[in-house]
């Protein structure tokens, strides 16, 4: 018997749990938040951690390691989604789960925060490991997860089809369909429409927000986006409608750089037929962590966490980052970007599409009625720019930067919840 084991990121200035706990104490001492609530906020409310043995095609069996933690559900049921990464750990899991509750509140969704994940390369799996591997996980899990309870989400290297096979496998265990048990499935069994592009539009949505509070031409705008996926080519597909040029994007394997624009539509087809960007004629080839610090007016972090560090946050060249993925920019290259003048958006603000849409799926499951693609985008534009512009007043009212303005909007809303519902029991 094999056993799948975690691996620590090298080269990690900080733990993702150490970062946004960090986050969360410079929030709360903005607001003056009142001891008892912080020992609640600071700590995650469940972890759960499960071996769950899958039979493989050549018929050995493997162990593989699971998680599935709750930071807060003060505000509604929660919300979070799965990934399936080799480098999956109890403290990143945490830190999205805390993340989620912050990401939630700002958009102002009525859900809390949670995360999960599963050790595992899932490259290396045949599409029947796959199944089996995530249906035992959804077993597992299954004490903790539900419509009125937690709802997860797809997230790294995880999808509609494997969100299909999580609502299934509850399903089977219930007795009856249950749609609303998870969200970003396909739109045959209950998705939604808009649910796959959301969280690049999200981000697209408030780069353009931010563009036009800076003054930013989106015409004159060169664009770097780090991460090549679902958030990331999408945002960039977007960002280039607006009229954008992309000059830079990367993968894990690498990425192509061409100060004069690279067309996105055939960078999304390379990369599809052949599962990298490496390769595509028209530019100069690059790193993954290229486009970090390659001449661009737009920086868009789209791939892992831990990308903008200390030791690259001074060649950064971007006036604007936008993040599209969790927790990129350690305390550390925050400071750095901040004392250089660079205007972030969170990205507990700005990849806060993709938990919006997934609560119009939810409501449309329960509902069991259904909305047009154009609603959905409509009401994501409408939230989206709601929050910015939150975000950005409380940023010019407190002189905060931007990160500290949607972390200060966020505890005060999960806060309030909190300290209205009381501790349990007295």
């Amino acid at each position: 018997m094999a056993t799948a084991t975690p691996t620590n990121r090298r080269g990690q200035e900080a733990s993702a749990w150490r970062t946004a706990q960090r986050q969360f104490d410079q929030a709360a001492d903005l607001i003056d938040l009142e001891p008892e609530l912080r020992c609640v906020l600071r700590e995650v409310q469940r972890e759960f951690t499960c071996h769950f043995p899958v039979r493989m095609d050549d018929g050995r069996v493997e162990v593989f390691t699971g998680y599935r933690v709750q930071h807060n559900i003060h505000r509604g049921p929660a919300k979070g989604g799965i990934r399936y990464h080799p480098e999956v750990s109890l403290d990143e899991v945490k830190a999205l789960a805390m993340w989620m509750t912050w990401k939630c509140a700002v958009v102002d969704i009525p859900f809390g925060g949670a995360k999960g994940g599963v050790v595992v390369d899932p490259r290396r799996l045949s599409l029947q490991e796959l199944e089996r591997l995530t249906r035992r996980f959804a077993t597992e899990i299954g004490v903790l997860i539900g419509p009125e309870r937690d709802i997860p989400a797809p997230d790294v290297n995880t999808d509609a089809r494997v969100m299909a096979w999580i609502m299934d496998t509850v399903s089977m265990h219930t007795g009856y369909s249950v749609p609303a048990t998870v969200t970003g499935k396909p739109v045959e069994v209950g998705g939604s429409l808009g649910r796959v592009e959301a969280t690049g539009r999200g981000v697209a949505i408030c780069a353009l927000a931010a563009m036009q509070h800076l003054g930013m031409r989106p015409h004159a705008v060169r664009v770097a986006v780090q991460g090549f996926g679902n958030v990331g080519s999408v945002s960039a597909r977007l960002l280039e409608e607006m009229g954008c040029s992309i000059v830079a994007v990367s993968d894990e394997y690498g990425g192509i750089h061409n100060p004069k624009g690279l067309p996105v539509r055939r960078l999304i087809e390379h990369r599809e037929r052949e599962g990298r960007l490496g390769g595509f004629p028209g530019g100069e080839e690059i790193p993954p962590d290229g486009p970090l610090t390659v001449d661009c007016d737009l920086l868009v972090p789209a791939a892992l966490g831990n990308q903008l560090t200390s030791r690259n946050a001074s060649e950064v060249r971007a006036r604007l980052i936008v993040e599209g993925a969790n927790g990129p920019t350690t305390p550390e290259a925050d400071e750095i970007l901040r004392d250089r003048g660079v205007f972030l958006v969170p990205d507990i603000l700005a990849n806060a599409g993709g938990v919006t849409v997934s609560y119009f799926e939810w409501v449309q499951d329960l509902q069991s009625f259904f909305w047009s693609e154009h609603e959905v985008n409509q009401k994501l534009r409408a939230i989206m720019q709601r929050a910015f512009q939150q975000v950005l007043a409380t940023s010019q009212e407190r002189h905060l930067s931007m990160r500290m303005a949607a972390y200060v909007q966020a505890v005060q809303r999960v806060a309030a919840a909190t300290r209205e519902r009381g501790l349990y029991p007295c």
